[in-house]
């Protein structure tokens, strides 16, 4: 892929990121894009492109996932990574705080240094009807593209993604947290 000496706009974006993930052995099962037109207050008069890609690896099983989102405004791109691990139930895992340090602690030995690395550890009841113990567990590790990323241009932004990807893989095998993955 030839490089530019900036992204500016969703698709190249897309195709970096795709070309990064899928070098590291993970495969695009599927892509939405969308377009918005319709704001009021301060976004009022704006557009944007939004992309959500997501990829699986199939030695990974389908509870683990690399979701990527782009999105471009007349402000400029934004995008993440997120490793997303399905969990076991609620009720079978440690403590929600002891459980959110473990992921915490995992990323910040993993990640990359400099970068933003959000996490979050969601619980899910499919009906009223259901128990708390029973409520569906989702991890999310993401890393934000900094805009040097876009600024640098496609090949730094597919070796971040293929970066990104080995320290999801230094993740998914950390003992704090391997035991929990769901496969």
């Amino acid at each position: 892929m030839p490089d530019r000496p900036s992204l500016e706009t969703l698709e190249p974006v897309i195709e970096a990121v795709r070309e990064g993930l899928e070098d590291r052995g993970w495969t695009l099962s599927g892509m939405q894009k969308t377009t918005s037109f319709e704001y009021e207050g301060r976004w009022a008069g704006e557009t944007s492109r939004s992309a959500y890609l997501f990829f699986h690896k199939e030695s990974r099983g389908e509870g683990v996932s690399i979701d990527a989102f782009v999105d471009e405004t007349s402000r400029g791109l934004r995008a993440n990574l997120a490793l997303v691990m399905e969990l076991p139930p609620l009720g079978s895992l440690p403590a929600a705080p002891e459980m959110l340090d473990r992921v915490r602690a995992g990323a910040e030995r993993w990640l990359m240094e400099g970068y933003r690395t959000p996490v979050s550890l969601r619980f899910r009841l499919s009906d009223t009807s259901r128990r708390p113990g029973n409520a569906e567990t989702e991890v999310r590790i993401k890393l934000t593209v900094p805009k040097t990323a876009f600024e640098a241009g496609s090949a730094a932004v597919s070796t971040l993604a293929g970066a990104t990807a080995d320290a999801f893989e230094q993740v998914l095998q950390d003992s704090d947290l391997a035991t929990f993955v769901v496969d």
